[in-house]
């Protein structure tokens, strides 16, 4: 065991200059957002590819539907495992199975000889999404000081709107270059029959194969990046951790957070029964309700639907395309302010405006359908209103104060039954939908949409307490008080 002379000498060799300590603070967040940049770019380059892949393998309604939840498939499956094996293998392993599987499913996407495989490739692909879901905001909120932890961890999100943006955008050049294209020229037979392949006749092998880019830099950068130091203290690796925290941290600090983690911590392993334990059924259930209102907040329905909803509302499709890009933009834009103050404003205070904000923008869209204003500036407006709220807001937020509120030992199988809550509420909404557009129209599909933003306001203001400032440990003792 590392005696207290050696803890020492660690803290006071390390060099925890502020300059330093930004810098490697910073690269190492930037490389774990990497993770939420993919999960953002694989579940938004389907929008593009789909039409092409409908066509070229003459898929059935059945088949179609199976093509697209194929990846949600794939997510419930890296959830499933991740949450867990996170906990006992640590959380940079788990990232960097995440990068693996990212690029094998980008690699066999882009060359699958049949529909079966590219399934199955996609399907990798979700599980890489899955993993990269959970465990990415749970190490960024293990390695940031708890002053600014609700930043860095919102950085997540911001990935996954850049993500999106990244598809469309890209979907939107490589079809332009194909259809102004005939052939590439380049190198041998075999490269310009290859190149041809990818980029002219079946552009969608590209649009999808584009992630391999993205997916080697993530692997890449996690080769230098270090391990949760949290997890390593759990483990009782103690030097190990504390040359991690020096090096983010002033050493005054990082031995009261050591001194802390110690405290609230043990070498045993968690459990999922932990989880059902008095003190943390109230962090569970606000674990789980947050993921599950963000879902059915209605944003799933803009971003998969935005097209259809402005071309039922009398806007042409190449409008309803721009309005769609137009809408990512706003996500990404409003998702800055939730960086710029979820550490000055708090979580309470941004949550309950931003919920408060969407149920109504939410609300006015509706009323713009039910009294026929589509084709005004109005519902677009509302629209971005709604995309604006929930950027800052709902969207974010469920994975600080979810990456927060859990012990450090059952932290990952916590995420995990959140995370996992996400997922099966999208494949909910991705199938309800469309069912309530066709059913009850979309000026009540957008008041029900209103109506779980207006419980999800509710929730935080009676259950959610304020973590702003808080180290993980301190607000680990929120519950214990309780």
């Amino acid at each position: 065991m590392t005696s207290e002379k050696n803890l020492n000498n660690i803290y006071m060799s390390s060099n925890t200059t502020s300059k330093k300590s930004s810098f490697f603070l910073i690269a190492i967040t930037l490389v774990a957002t990497m993770g939420g940049l993919l999960f953002g770019f694989d579940m938004a380059v389907i929008s593009g590819v789909l039409p092409f892949v409908k066509h070229q393998f003459a898929l059935s309604s059945v088949a179609e539907g199976w093509f697209v939840s194929s990846a949600l498939v794939g997510c419930i499956i890296g959830v499933s495992f991740s949450g867990e094996l996170s906990d006992r293998l640590g959380r940079k392993k788990m990232l960097m199975l995440s990068a693996i599987l990212f690029f094998v499913s980008a690699a066999g996407t882009a060359f699958s000889s049949n529909f079966t495989f590219l399934v199955l490739a996609r399907m990798l692909g979700g599980t890489g999404v899955g993993v990269a879901s959970i465990v990415a905001p749970l190490y960024i909120s293990e390695i940031a000081p708890a002053k600014i932890r609700g930043r860095l961890v919102t950085f997540y999100q911001l990935a996954i709107t850049a993500g999106i943006l990244i598809a469309y955008l890209t979907n939107s050049e490589l079809l332009g270059f194909s259809l102004s294209h005939k052939s590439i020229s380049l190198g041998g037979e075999t490269l310009q029959s290859a190149l041809n392949l990818l980029f002219i006749k079946e552009v969608w092998r590209s649009m999808l194969g584009l992630g391999v880019i993205p997916s080697l830099l993530f692997f890449i950068g996690l080769a230098f990046v270090p391990e949760s130091p949290r997890w390593l203290l759990q483990k009782g690796k103690v030097a190990e951790g504390v040359a991690i925290l020096t090096k983010i941290e002033d050493a005054e600090i990082a031995a009261q957070e050591v001194a802390a983690i110690k405290k609230n911590t043990n070498k045993d392993v968690g459990t999922y029964k932990e989880l059902f334990a008095p003190a943390l059924r109230k962090p569970l259930l606000i674990g789980i309700l947050l993921p599950l209102f963000s879902q059915f907040s209605g944003i799933n329905a803009v971003i998969y639907y935005g097209p259809r909803i402005l071309s039922d509302a009398g806007i042409n499709i190449s409008n309803a395309l721009l309005g769609q890009v137009i809408f990512g933009l706003a996500n990404f834009l409003f998702t800055i302010i939730a960086i710029w103050k979820v550490d000055k404003m708090g979580r309470r205070p941004l949550y309950i405006v931003g919920s408060l904000g969407a149920t109504v923008s939410l609300f006015f869209t509706g009323w713009c359908f039910f009294h026929g204003s589509t084709n005004s500036i109005a519902l677009v407006i509302s629209i971005i209103l709604f995309l604006a709220c929930f950027a800052f807001s709902i969207g974010p937020l469920k994975f600080v104060i979810a990456a927060e509120i859990f012990p450090t030992k059952i932290r990952g199988r916590a995420m995990a039954i959140s995370i996992m809550t996400m997922w099966v509420a999208d494949t909910i909404v991705g199938q309800l939908t469309p069912i309530l557009l066709s059913s009850i129209g979309p000026a009540y599909t957008f008041w029900f949409f209103s109506a779980c933003c207006l419980l999800s306001f509710w929730t935080v203001y009676k259950m959610v307490p304020e973590t702003k400032g808080k180290s993980l440990e301190e607000v680990q003792d929120i519950w214990v008080a309780h």
